[in-house]
């Protein structure tokens, strides 16, 4: 299971006036490493809601990151001069979040992304909008492999977020997210599934409690990524145990060194 750590994003308060006037470098590379150690694949890095500001507070974010952490990053951004400035300080080969079919976005950001081994989120989004069944996410799914193919992104480099909407607003928007991740796992063989899972609870009581049961639904459906809060154990434990029962952990390994590091609980 590929884990983004979302935690370094400026629309949050205490990261934003880290991040604001370079003022607190510490206080991110303490997230970073907490993150790490909980067990992300890669680190989210967000400087979004510094407008004119962007590009200069994403670079600063990726290098004081990868100063403390051996981890590649996910560049959380739709505009293409921070996507292009980070990548150039940027060490390995980072992640970008997130292109969709929506003609601005995808007009500005593919150019970027194109013939270079960057992962790339692709946001089931067009000038549409949201879609909310299975078959008309997947439709822009098609649109989406077929465009970064032909840009040459490997497939293996592709992660299909379906985008999941709160179930709390329409009882069909969870099954039809599901329904989602297993067609496109079907129909796109090599091509990763990646979601933020916790809209799904959106407006709900208890929400951890609805985020952890829907992720070993989308897990047993194919979902193979989630940007999420490693620290969270309850959800890091749920991931581990239904990664195990789908048959996707020789000898439950990942389970039992879960259970070990004390995520595992009745």
């Amino acid at each position: 299971m590929i884990i983004v750590g979302e935690l370094i994003n400026a629309s949050r308060k205490k990261i934003k006036e880290a991040i604001e006037g370079k003022k607190d470098p510490q206080y991110i590379k303490d997230i970073a490493v907490a993150q790490d150690k909980a067990g992300a694949t890669y680190v989210d890095v967000n400087a979004g809601v510094f407008v004119g500001e962007e590009p200069e507070y994403l670079v600063w974010l990726v290098e004081n990151v990868q100063s403390v952490v051996d981890k590649p990053l996910a560049l959380d951004s739709p505009d293409p001069k921070a996507i292009e400035a980070a990548m150039k300080v940027h060490k390995g080969t980072p992640m970008l979040n997130s292109i969709s079919m929506e003609s601005d976005r995808w007009e500005k950001l593919s150019p970027v992304v194109a013939n270079t081994d960057i992962k790339v989120v692709a946001l089931c989004m067009s000038d549409a909008g949201m879609p909310t069944t299975a078959s008309d996410r997947m439709k822009i799914a098609h649109d989406l492999v077929n465009g970064l193919t032909k840009i040459n992104i490997p497939l293996d480099n592709i992660f299909i977020d379906p985008c999941v909407q709160p179930v709390g607003t329409d009882m069909t928007f969870g099954i039809e997210f599901l329904r989602a991740v297993a067609q496109t796992k079907a129909e796109f063989p090599g091509v990763h599934i990646m979601c933020g899972l916790s809209n799904i609870s959106f407006g709900l009581p208890e929400r951890k409690f609805l985020n952890r049961i829907f992720m070993g639904q989308a897990i047993y459906c194919g979902l193979d990524g989630a940007i999420i809060d490693p620290l969270d154990a309850g959800m890091m434990g749920t991931i581990a145990g239904a990664v195990a029962l789908c048959g996707q952990d020789k000898g439950c390994r990942g389970y039992l060194k879960a259970f070990r590091a004390g995520l595992v609980k009745a």
